[in-house]
């Protein structure tokens, strides 16, 4: 008979031949509900137990709960698709041509890989900068947008009152619907920027330069990129106007969002404050105005005529931005006006680390501003990790502005807050001027 040695035991018992064990009884098996946890019994539920589930919120329909539901700025956005007529929302949303180059931007944000940093002391986030020699409480401004009281009828008040609150800089249009006046009254602790079209009558544009100096404007922020207006496919199809056409099409849009309508009619007429009063389409317009021999010389005019900050929008390759400076700019924004002009363009993003590159090559300190598909908090980091100095939001803040007015703009404001602090804490960085290219990686690089 073989004897069995268990491993490791060499003082074991000889284990008995296999077939000299009786076979062991079965164990007698327990009652199913012997075995169940006392929690895992069902039985009948007392009302005690189910009152503090049993709450119920009554329903809010007011602008400030609605504001309240969106988190993020495509919700907002939602909410300004369904209270905003579609020619003045698609006027807002679209871009030109097939609009590939708005989705690439957006895309852009969404192709890069964030590279945290633990342990360090994330208690308190600080995202205040520097822009242009002075203060702002966040890394953002409000781009210029044209047309703007068309969007909702609160339009530059709400966007220059909202960047007054929030301690950063607004930028009124050439195109805007409240004069230069206007807003410095309605903003009057505000930062207020102004934004210049050099049209052929360098008169009118030398008067505009002037209005901007009296009201206390410390930068003329010029835009560069609009020769000839873009082909903006929706509001060709929109038949979109300035002032908007009541058609059938118009009306029949209005029965569902007589708010917008309402607000519409019973304010002041929409007109452009910079401009003579004007009736046609916005391409017509831009076409008729704008000049489209402009040069670098005119840039230096500009730089012997305004003696503040001078900002050259529209830059969309790295020996541009690198010439601007050159002729005396201060300031830089890469952008292609967010895919309104010429579609298939550079993405703002991408050129981002070679602008800052060249830059720092040539030692310029001319400030690096970026814009263009800017949706979120996350978005605005990324682009300081990259090497912006500062950023601008369009759309971002009109969708916040239809969606609600004035306390749009600030729920728009408030959401890219939080997604700053919260992503820079993810970060393991506490300050603006912490962030780095090290914390960022573009998806498809080394």
């Amino acid at each position: 008979m073989t004897h069995i040695i268990q491993p490791g035991n060499p003082e074991a018992t000889p284990a008995p031949d296999a077939t000299d064990i009786p076979a062991a009884p079965a164990p007698a098996k327990a009652p199913a509900s012997s075995a169940l946890p006392p929690a895992l019994k069902r039985r009948v539920p007392k009302y005690s137990d189910l009152a503090p589930l049993m709450q119920f919120k009554k329903p809010e329909f007011s602008k400030d709960a609605r504001l309240k539901r969106a988190n993020t700025i495509w919700e907002l956005r939602d909410i300004a698709k369904r209270r905003t007529p579609q020619a003045p929302f698609d006027y807002t949303d679209g871009a030109a041509e097939e609009e590939i180059t708005l989705r690439r931007a957006r895309q852009a944000f969404l192709d890069i890989e964030f590279r945290p940093g633990i342990l360090r002391n994330v208690s308190a986030i600080d995202l205040s900068t520097e822009i242009l020699g002075k203060p702002s409480r966040l890394p953002l401004g409000i781009a210029p947008t044209g047309f703007t009281r068309m969007m909702q009828s609160e339009g530059e008040y709400a966007g220059s009152r909202a960047a007054e609150a929030a301690g950063i800089p607004y930028t009124l249009s050439t195109m805007g619907t409240a004069s230069i006046e206007d807003v410095a009254a309605a903003a009057p602790n505000g930062r207020n920027w102004f934004q210049l079209y050099l049209w052929t009558d360098r008169e009118r544009s030398l008067e505009l330069i002037e209005r901007a100096a009296k009201a206390g404007n410390d930068t003329l922020m010029v835009t560069v990129d609009t020769a000839v207006a873009g082909a903006r496919l929706r509001d060709v199809r929109n038949g979109m106007t300035i002032p908007p056409a009541l058609t059938l099409k118009t009306v029949v849009d209005a029965s569902y969002r007589p708010a917008w309508w309402f607000n519409f009619l019973t304010h002041e007429p929409l007109t452009f404050a910079s401009l003579s009063r004007y009736t046609g389409t916005v391409a017509d317009l831009i076409n008729s105005m704008f000049d489209p021999t402009l040069t670098f010389e005119d840039l230096d005019w500009l730089r012997e005529t305004w003696k503040g900050n001078l900002v050259v929008k529209g830059i969309q390759t790295v020996e541009d931005a690198r010439r601007v400076a050159d002729h005396g700019a201060d300031g830089v924004v890469l952008s292609n006006h967010g895919g309104r002009q010429l579609d298939r363009a550079p993405i703002p993003f991408h050129l981002l680390p070679a602008v800052r590159q060249a830059f720092t090559k040539d030692n310029t300190d001319a400030a690096i501003m970026l814009d263009t598909g800017i949706m979120s908090g996350a978005d605005i980091v990324a682009a300081l990790a990259l090497g912006a100095d500062f950023t601008l939001i369009g759309r971002a803040y009109l969708y916040g502005l239809m969606a609600g007015g004035r306390a749009g703009v600030d729920r728009a404001l408030q959401i890219l807050e939080k997604d700053m602090a919260r992503t820079m804490a993810l970060l393991g960085v506490s300050s603006v001027s912490g962030l780095t290219p090290d914390h960022v990686r573009l998806l498809g690089t080394n």
